[in-house]
């Protein structure tokens, strides 16, 4: 029950923080009005996150989790371009299920120095996580075999231009379809494998 209770705060800190971040701007929110926006305490808040720089930090490990959990669930026998696309989709789909406070939010990420720097380190995480999950599915060697990480360095690159994209047309451009026309781009890389 106890953890169930720590769980539920973090998460109405994390949703304050981030509506507030995205509607505001990384700068000009404290760390006061998160906490009374979520209705706690500052000295709450420090329990559970470091700055409002972590909060973001913690929302972008939840991304890229979901992307390994997917690529790990995927049929052994489909093809890498397709299993990475669907692995790809997850964080795209869950940004367009949530699209205003999604949009805002990658935003922010995108238009924040320090924010897009610590997005750009989850990524190297999370090609890294990607390319063992592709070695251990494909039979290869990741500290040998160049393909996993490749493969992975496309697929996430694909992530980052389609959110880049969709931010930059203010959530005019349609995630789907941006997702199908980069991966219809690197489709014959990604199969090239023998």
């Amino acid at each position: 029950m106890a953890q169930r209770k720590r769980q539920l705060v973090s998460d109405e800190l994390s949703e304050a923080a981030l509506r507030l971040l995205a509607l505001k701007g990384f700068d000009a929110v404290t760390i006061d009005e998160i906490a009374a926006t979520a209705g706690v305490s500052k000295r709450t808040f420090f329990r559970y996150f470091a700055s409002k720089e972590d909060v973001v930090v913690r929302f972008l490990a939840d991304m890229g989790s979901g992307m390994r959990a997917e690529l790990a669930s995927r049929p052994i026998e489909e093809r890498p371009s397709v299993a990475l696309r669907h692995t790809v989709w997850v964080p795209v789909a869950a940004c367009a299920d949530h699209f205003d406070r999604a949009l805002r939010v990658v935003q922010l990420i995108l238009r924040t120095p320090a924010l897009r720097a610590r997005f750009l380190e989850r990524q190297d995480q999370w090609r890294d996580d990607l390319a063992a999950e592709l070695a251990q599915r494909l039979g290869l060697d990741p500290d040998t075999d160049l393909y996993p990480r490749l493969a992975a360095g496309m697929a996430l690159t694909a992530f980052d231009t389609v959110l880049r994209r969709w931010s930059d047309s203010d959530g005019a451009q349609d995630p789907a379809e941006l997702t199908a026309q980069a991966f219809a781009t690197i489709v014959p890389a990604l199969d090239s494998i023998e």
